[in-house]
């Protein structure tokens, strides 16, 4: 039987597919902006039928029906990563949480401590060898297929054919379930002043020949705008968006510096919109890898020169750094700041740096603060962290003392609140 005659023993409809799901059993679903949109409105449709099956997957960028509150019993997610369509349902107890760097999760998978019973995933038509491209996203998705018992797939013409080790065969999946659905965007939103102006402190600490880790959000957005006067930018990261096209083009980014995978992007998923999904289609300078390579720390530090730009959401004067919670509110997760914070560091030349802006709540907020809120959690240790990086300038506090630190943070906290962090550190006699 050649691919094409197995590809069409496989076709079904999402309803067909997803009836194979039983009780009990644990469903992955494709992150990012490849949900497969139609497998997992069928999979809501079908759970009226199921109980107590575990919905998995990291932020996701479509609909999340199955947090609903009238789904409770039939679904309970667990999130690697709580994106805005599941934090509600986190913090009112109808979900759960799992806090953990993001190149660890796929040994999950592996060693069998959260078994897959159903992988939901969204790929290219197959190539001529019968291999569909994982396309937008192969983050923790190829290793979850890897290790599922039923393999579903959401096969889209307009999914992008993403090269590296992106594939999987025919043989793989289960089950196809053809349509022709525009793949979901992240569109970069306006960039504020505040942004730019810490777009311009980061980009001040990149050099030529660095390579770049960046995050999601404005902050990451900002940096690349202030690189077109750079020279010979590599890029080594988790997730790229649409800002990475126009230093491509310009020449600006072509990674011929790279001491790892000269010539390439190494990435592992992109957030963006149809301009960066065309510009991957068949690309040969992108390369994509699972998540475990991606944000493995000491591959991370074999490329010298390697920039890691993460943000926060408060970070306290002795340096910890809270970026997955609002006090007892789960907020994101890990994510793979730690994973690029340690490789950075142990780069040679490297630089880890934390982004945040000085305030938050229209600036009635200091996010340098004294301490941590009830609740927080600690992403990125105060031994961990190198740069901090808000509106007001760049504060350096690797092996340096508590009262160094706090006066290098101190300057970089908006000038309303410097005289109160002052007087905190003062009267715990840290200055």
């Amino acid at each position: 039987m050649n691919w094409l005659e197995v590809y069409r023993s496989k076709r079904c409809s999402a309803d067909e597919a997803v009836a194979h799901i039983r009780n009990d059993q644990t469903v992955y679903i494709h992150p990012g902006c490849a949900e497969p949109e139609q497998l997992v409105r069928a999979i809501v449709r079908r759970g009226p039928q199921l109980r107590d099956v575990k919905v998995i997957h990291l932020l996701t960028a479509g609909n999340a029906d199955y947090v609903n509150p009238e789904m409770a019993g039939h679904f309970r997610h667990v999130a690697f990563f709580a994106g805005a369509n599941v934090r509600r349902a986190l913090n009112e107890g109808r979900a759960d949480f799992i806090p953990i760097f993001l190149g660890e999760i796929e040994a999950l998978f592996a060693n069998g401590s959260v078994p897959i019973d159903i992988a939901l995933i969204h790929v290219s038509p197959p190539d001529e060898h019968g291999f569909c491209s994982y396309g937008v996203g192969v983050d923790t998705t190829k290793t979850a297929a890897e290790h599922a018992g039923l393999v579903i797939a959401q096969v889209n013409p307009k999914m992008p054919r993403s090269l590296g080790d992106s594939f999987i065969h025919l043989n793989k999946i289960d089950y196809l379930v053809e349509v022709e659905d525009d793949i979901l965007e992240h569109a970069q939103g306006q960039i504020s002043d505040v942004a730019k102006k810490i777009g311009s402190n980061i980009a001040d600490l990149i050099e030529d020949g660095a390579t770049l880790q960046l995050g999601i959000g404005e902050i990451p957005d900002a940096v690349l705008y202030y690189l077109e006067s750079k020279k010979d930018l590599g890029i080594h990261t988790e997730m790229v968006s649409d800002g990475v096209v126009n230093l491509i083009e310009k020449g600006v980014i072509n990674n011929e510096k790279k001491t790892l995978h000269p010539g390439k992007v190494i990435v592992g998923f992109v957030l963006g919109t149809r301009k960066l999904y065309d510009f991957i289609d068949n690309n040969p300078i992108f390369e994509f890898h699972p998540s475990s390579y991606t944000n493995d720390p000491f591959i991370i530090s074999r490329n010298d020169k390697q920039v890691a730009i993460n943000s926060a959401l408060e970070v306290d004067l002795t340096g910890q750094v809270c970026a997955d919670s609002i006090g007892y509110n789960f907020y994101s997760g890990i994510g793979g700041q730690v994973d690029f914070i340690r490789g950075a560091a142990r780069s040679k030349g490297g630089k880890p740096i934390i982004a945040l802006p000085a305030t938050a709540k229209n600036g009635s907020l200091s996010r340098i603060v004294p301490h941590l809120k009830e609740g927080a959690g600690v992403v990125t240790s105060r031994g961990d962290v190198h740069y901090v990086v808000t509106e007001y300038g760049v504060a350096y506090l690797h092996g340096k003392t508590i009262q160094e630190r706090c006066r290098a943070l101190i300057k970089i906290a908006h000038p309303k609140f410097r005289d109160e962090l002052v007087k905190f550190t003062r009267e715990k006699r840290w200055l």
